[in-house]
């Protein structure tokens, strides 16, 4: 099967931080750029970075720029994002999709995760 997992998920306080990952199975994640979106309540899905097929370049949406670090591991077929100076308006469900791209974007995903959770709160 071709899927995309999230995991890393969960409840953490104001200014905590947070590692979500992103592992593939059924294929390689070498040929695909990945992204990760968010999902508020009451709110638009919405970008929040992305990285290259080659790991050799990144994307941040302005919100999480100097909080949030993303990065990858082809051998492990898993993609990360670090997140730290976490917000309450960080509370989102996270989903990471796949393109089948060198370049980053935020549109034409080829495959999509089911999300994982992340409340941000006291």
């Amino acid at each position: 099967q071709l899927q995309l997992v999230e995991s890393g998920g969960g409840l953490v306080q104001p200014g905590g931080s947070l590692r979500l990952s992103c592992a593939a199975s059924g294929f390689t994640l070498d040929y695909y750029a990945i992204v990760w979106f968010r999902q508020a309540p009451g709110k638009e899905r919405e970008g929040v970075s992305c990285i290259t097929s080659r790991g050799d370049g990144t994307n941040y949406q302005n919100s999480v720029k100097g909080r949030f670090t993303i990065s990858r591991d082809n051998a492990k077929n898993t993609v990360f994002l670090q997140m730290n100076s976490l917000k309450p308006e960080d509370t989102a469900v996270y989903y990471c999709a796949a393109r089948r791209t060198y370049s980053c974007g935020y549109y034409a995903m080829d495959y999509w995760g089911k999300g994982t959770l992340v409340t941000v709160s006291s």
